[in-house]
């Protein structure tokens, strides 16, 4: 009897240390999206209220942010200002990021250019926590939550507050992520389970919403947030396929 729960402890053991080894081997081989050759690299629309273009300041130095680098590596990055439709024509892959509030004509423009089958990756943070040295109503300063007139609702989603704020874990395009007083979202789109991606079929068109941007500010969250803009590249790639 002694000899076969020690035989069945034994096989547990080696159960669990294989699938550890298999788990661990599979972290390793998996591989974000590859930089393009600059030839190969296409249009990637970018509207934020972000300092990811340039600093606070509007400096040219340091190249802009790390987020800012790493897209351009898979991409040509085309900001816009607006989601009018002259703009939306420059392009069939969107990012917003904690975007201003947009006019109902550009939102408009933008649910048109979705439904006729353009791509958007919608970063909308219900709390966002990015430092600025700007004072709060200060127009340039990024707002402290996502401006949302209606447009989630238009696709089927609410975005709810966070319940407690600070760091907290979460998922996205398969790696794990560092956020700050991510929000959630609930709604009829694919909605993933810690409820901070949601991935939207309008029209001809898809939409991916993550409850957070904090997660782009890879700077100040420091090497926990290692593979944060990993996450946010495969997202990019699967709006691509």
């Amino acid at each position: 009897m002694i000899a076969a729960r020690a035989r069945a402890v034994v096989i547990t053991l080696s159960v669990v240390l294989f699938v550890g080894a298999a788990l661990a081997l599979g972290a390793k081989s998996r591989q974000a999206p590859p930089a393009r050759p600059e030839a190969q690299r296409p249009t990637l629309l970018l509207l934020t209220s972000l300092p990811l273009m340039f600093g606070e300041d509007f400096s040219l130095k340091g190249g802009g942010s790390t987020a800012l680098q790493r897209l351009q590596a898979r991409y040509r990055v085309r900001p816009i200002s607006v989601s009018s439709a002259s703009e939306l024509a420059h392009g069939r892959l969107l990012m917003m990021a904690q975007p201003l509030a947009q006019t109902p004509e550009n939102l408009v423009a933008l649910d048109d250019w979705v439904r006729g089958g353009g791509r958007v990756l919608v970063l909308a943070d219900p709390m966002l926590e990015w430092p600025s040295k700007r004072p709060l109503g200060d127009l340039l300063r990024p707002p402290p939550m996502f401006m949302d007139t209606g447009l989630l609702a238009h696709w089927g989603l609410k975005l709810d507050a966070p319940e407690q704020r600070g760091p907290a874990k979460r998922t996205l395009g398969g790696y794990d992520q560092l956020t700050m007083s991510p929000g959630s979202l609930i709604g009829t789109c694919k909605i993933s389970g810690d409820r901070l991606v949601a991935q939207c079929r309008v029209g001809k068109g898809r939409a991916t919403v993550v409850a957070d941007a904090d997660l782009l500010n890879v700077q100040a969250l420091g090497g926990a947030a290692g593979h944060n803009l990993d996450g946010v590249m495969e997202e990019l790639a699967g709006l691509e396929s």
